[in-house]
């Protein structure tokens, strides 16, 4: 396995140094580069491992349904594209709910490849990154959740844009 990249190393500083306040840490394990009808795939293999921190809802952003900051990073087990991203996120329902969240992310990606003829690059290295979570509460502060994660820039920084999917499962632990 590669050593993970600088950004997924500050990222998890930033995430172990997170305020004192009850947050939620999470960590799961997702298929990389899953072909679906959002992405392309870029033909890249592996798994990601994938631990973050919500911090709690924000009070401020009610009108909008007070959605909680995220940070994650994503860290493939090939070597392949890692990331690193950030956004807002909202939890809607009980103990099962649905978790959309949409946020921007970086990538260690190459600027540039050609495979079979055909760029698999994703043509910036700022993109965003919304997902989308089912999750049951498994026990008062530990929920399960099934995951989908994408990254692309929506073709707005230029024509070359696959994106890629993530599939997985995440633990999600509420802190005291």
């Amino acid at each position: 396995m590669i050593a993970p990249p600088r950004f997924a190393i500050a990222a998890a500083l930033l995430i172990a140094v997170a305020p004192a306040q009850a947050g939620e840490v999470f960590a799961g394990l997702y298929a990389h580069d899953v072909d679906t009808p959002f992405s392309k795939t870029i033909d890249e293999g592996g798994s990601d491992v994938e631990f973050g921190y919500r911090w709690n809802r924000l009070a401020g952003l009610g009108f909008i349904g007070g959605p909680a900051p995220y940070a994650f990073a994503s860290i493939n087990s090939r070597g392949d594209t890692s990331l690193a991203a950030a956004g807002l996120g909202w939890r809607i329902g009980g103990p099962i709910y649905v978790r959309p969240g949409i946020g921007v992310a970086i990538h260690t990606g190459p600027s540039y490849r050609v495979r079979d003829g055909r760029r698999t690059d994703l043509g910036s290295r700022v993109l965003f990154e919304p997902e989308l979570a089912v999750g049951f509460a498994v026990l008062p502060r530990v929920s399960i959740e099934a995951s989908w994660v994408h990254v692309s820039h929506a073709q707005l920084f230029s024509h070359q844009n696959p994106g890629i999917d993530m599939l997985g499962a995440r633990v999600a632990v509420r802190l005291p």
